[in-house]
């Protein structure tokens, strides 16, 4: 899915089909959202090992949390740029 975004707004772009002024490009929003997600990852990780004591349980809870996380951040920053309120 997030390719097939990146992937139309190169074929749109060479198409002479120029997304709103104000609006980011997906691979953008891909590069944010990794970038959130590795101090959030690091976050999580942390606050896992301390409540439970234990790396390994904190390490599956962090690697879920990033990848659950990283798909809801960047479809949340895409339905955002839609919106015009405040641009």
């Amino acid at each position: 899915m997030i390719l097939n975004q990146v992937i139309f707004s190169k074929k749109a772009q060479s198409k002479g089909f120029d997304e709103d002024k104000n609006s980011e490009k997906p691979l953008r929003s891909v590069l944010k959202a990794l970038s959130w997600r590795v101090i959030g990852t690091l976050d999580t990780l942390v606050v896992s090992y301390l409540l439970t004591g234990e790396l390994v349980l904190a390490t599956s809870i962090a690697s879920v949390d990033f990848l659950t996380k990283l798909l809801l951040y960047f479809f949340h920053e895409r339905i955002w740029n839609k919106i015009k309120w405040g641009k």
